[in-house]
């Protein structure tokens, strides 16, 4: 029957009727079954697993402590001393995210990892002392790269691309921005939050994405929120998919706002 048309191999010994879909999410499952009982998904896996697009989906990556040995094409097994602790996501054992964080520094270079450092934190799979508190007690692969990171990672960051516009002004020397600052007006009234603000300055850097740049409802929107902003004092810096392509010039345009606002600091530095 296997041999037949019904069925395609996933791995060797795990097989899927030839109408199902081979997701990323069925080869993950498909790879539990050959592996050790303590078998976890981690590094870049476990992060892809939690709804981070980061990182490639081959080959998978699970973390065992089990003897069992276990070759299979698109599975790497990292083989661990100690016992491991996972807990389940939609059914499939992960490491800690804290873990997984170190763990995806072997994988990821030190902009890849604030990214996945500010998701964590965003959406509540760590607290952001605990993961610090882990990086400096850790002493596992990838855990001098966590520790350079890890001191960078802030809550309330809404996107990765906000984590990118931080991870470019802190290469850059300047100084660092606050998250999603909630802006009020002279009466004390919310007008907006700030992607990322420097109050002092009065400085706000936004990101606007793609779907903005589309979307006539969401740039009307946008106009009347930077209009309040402006009559508020705010300068705004609107920073868009295409300015990645010159990404210095992200750092310049930062560093002339907060100059024409008091700031005395260093100019931008690059490639230090």
């Amino acid at each position: 029957m296997l041999q037949g048309s019904r069925f395609t191999q996933v791995f060797e010994g795990v097989w899927r009727t030839a109408e199902t879909a081979e997701t990323e999410e069925l080869r993950a499952r498909a790879a539990l079954k050959i592996l050790p009982d303590d078998a976890a998904l981690s590094h870049t896996s476990g992060l892809r697993w939690l709804g981070l697009d980061i990182g490639d989906a081959e080959p998978l990556h699970f973390s065992t402590a089990g003897r069992l040995h276990v070759q299979r094409k698109g599975v790497v097994v990292h083989r661990r001393q100690e016992m491991l602790r996972s807990a389940f996501v939609r059914g499939v054992p992960l490491l800690s995210s804290q873990r997984t964080f170190v763990d995806a520094a072997t994988q990821l270079d030190d902009r890849e990892l604030l990214r996945a450092g500010d998701w964590l934190v965003r959406h509540g799979h760590v607290d952001l002392l605990d993961l610090k508190a882990f990086v400096l007690e850790s002493h596992l692969d990838g855990v001098q790269r966590a520790r350079r990171v890890a001191p960078l990672v802030r809550e309330h960051v809404d996107s990765v691309r906000e984590s990118d516009v931080r991870w470019i002004i802190f290469e850059s020397g300047l100084p660092d921005p606050i998250p999603n600052l909630p802006i009020r007006d002279s009466h004390g009234v919310q007008i907006a939050k700030g992607d990322l603000a420097y109050p002092l300055y009065k400085v706000l850097v936004e990101h606007d994405g793609w779907h903005h740049e589309r979307d006539a409802a969401q740039r009307q929107h946008d106009h009347l929120r930077r209009e309040r902003l402006e009559a508020e004092g705010w300068l705004v810096i609107v920073i868009t998919v295409a300015d990645f392509s010159h990404e210095r010039q992200i750092a310049w345009r930062v560093y002339n706002a907060l100059k024409l606002r008091g700031y005395v600091g260093p100019r931008p530095r690059f490639g230090v």
